[in-house]
C-alpha cells in the first residue's frame, strides 16, 4: 500500500468521520501537554521559546512513531505503515470541521442573526468580532477557509506524504504550538517566535502548492501573467508570508475582496486587499467552502494517482528491461 493512497485514505476519513470528540481527541491532549510545558519554561526569551518548540516536535514525532509501530505490530510490517499513515492523516486533517464552523456562520447570517454570527465566528479566527456587520464577517470566514485549507489541510497531506505518521504529527505539534503561543502580543513577541517562524517555515511549499491549485482554472484565460503578479502583490501586503498567498488565490478565484483592517485584542493590524471584486456576501462562504473541498479532492486523486504510478512505472521498468 502506497504512501500516497493513505494520505488519499486519511482525508477521506476526515471527509467520513470529522473530528472526534474533543476529550478523546490526541490534538488536545498535546494541547494539554503543551500548556504544562509552557508553564513550566515560559520566559520573555526566545530561547525559551525554542526549547519548548523543541519538547513539542519531539512528542509529535515520537507519538507517530508508536502509531507506526503499533500498527506493525497489529496488522504487519508490510501494511502497518500505511494504515498508522492513514489514521495520522485522519486525525491531522480537519476538513469537515471547517466546512461545518463555516456553514454555521453562514446559516445564522441569513436567519439575521448576527449576534449568533458573531459568536460563532470565535471558533475560527481569532480577531474580534465584536461590531462586525454582515460583509466583515463573511469576508473573517472565507480568509479562515483560505488558511486553514493549508494550514489544517493540505500542509497535514504534504507532510504526510514525505514522513508517514511521524511526519504529520510532527506537523501537526508544529501548527499547534503556533495557534497557542505563535501571537504578536506583549506575553509571546518573544517566547511565540520560534513556535510562529517554524509554521512558517512548515507551509511554505504546502501553501504556494495550494495556491496553485486555486488558480489554476484562472490561468486558462487571456492575462495569467497579470494574475500571477497580481496575487504576488497582494500577497506581500498580508502579514503572514503562507496566508498572503492562499487569500489572494480565493479571492481571485471567488470573485471578491478579502484583507483589510482586522482587530486582536488591543492590536489593530492593517492588511492590504485580496482580490479585485466586491465585499463577499453570505453566499460566497458556501462557495469557498466548496473550492476548499475541491481542493480536497484534488489531494485524493493526486494520492491514488501516486499510487498507481508506481506499480506501472515498475512493470514498464520490468518491460524494457525484458527486451534488452
Amino acid at each position: 500500500m502506497s504512501r500516497g493512497l493513505a494520505v488519499g485514505a486519511g482525508i477521506a476519513l476526515d471527509r467520513l468521520l470529522g473530528e472526534p470528540p474533543t476529550r478523546w481527541h490526541p490534538v488536545a491532549w498535546f494541547g494539554s501537554a503543551m500548556g504544562a510545558v509552557e508553564r513550566r519554561l515560559y520566559a520573555p526569551r526566545r530561547r525559551n521559546g525554542v526549547v519548548h518548540c523543541a519538547v513539542g516536535l519531539t512528542l509529535g514525532a515520537l507519538a507517530g512513531g508508536v502509531l507506526r509501530r503499533a500498527a506493525c505490530a497489529v496488522v504487519g510490517p508490510s501494511v502497518g505503515p500505511a494504515v498508522a499513515t492513514t489514521l495520522a492523516t485522519g486525525v491531522a486533517v480537519a476538513g469537515r470541521m471547517l466546512d461545518r464552523e463555516a456553514a454555521a456562520v453562514a446559516t445564522l447570517l441569513d436567519a439575521g442573526d448576527l449576534e449568533g454570527a458573531r459568536g460563532r465566528l470565535r471558533s475560527l479566527v481569532g480577531r474580534r468580532a465584536e461590531g462586525l456587520d454582515e460583509a466583515a464577517i463573511s469576508r473573517a470566514v472565507i480568509e479562515s477557509l483560505a488558511e486553514n485549507t493549508v494550514d489544517a489541510v493540505t500542509a497535514a497531506a504534504f507532510w504526510a506524504y514525505l514522513g508517514g505518521a511521524p511526519g504529520v504529527l510532527a506537523y501537526r505539534a508544529i501548527n499547534t504550538m503556533d495557534a497557542m503561543v505563535g501571537h504578536r502580543n506583549a506575553r509571546y513577541e518573544h517566547y511565540g517566535w520560534a513556535a510562529a517562524r517554524l509554521d512558517d517555515a512548515a507551509n511554505l511549499i504546502p501553501a504556494r502548492l495550494t495556491t496553485a491549485v486555486a488558480v489554476a482554472p484562472l490561468l486558462r484565460t487571456a492575462g495569467r501573467r497579470d494574475l500571477v503578479r497580481t496575487v504576488r502583490r497582494q500577497a506581500a501586503l498580508h502579514p503572514s508570508p503562507n496566508g498572503g498567498l492562499i487569500e489572494a488565490a480565493f479571492a481571485h478565484r471567488l470573485g471578491v475582496t478579502l484583507g483589510g483592517t482586522n482587530r486582536y485584542g488591543d492590536r489593530v493590524e492593517h492588511r492590504g486587499e485580496l482580490g479585485s471584486g466586491p465585499a463577499p456576501e453570505p453566499a460566497d462562504i458556501a462557495r469557498a467552502v466548496t473550492l476548499r473541498r475541491r481542493i480536497d479532492r484534488q489531494l485524493m486523486l493526486a494520492g491514488l494517482a501516486t499510487a498507481a504510478a508506481r506499480p506501472l512505472a515498475r512493470a514498464l521498468a520490468a518491460r524494457v528491461t525484458t527486451r534488452r
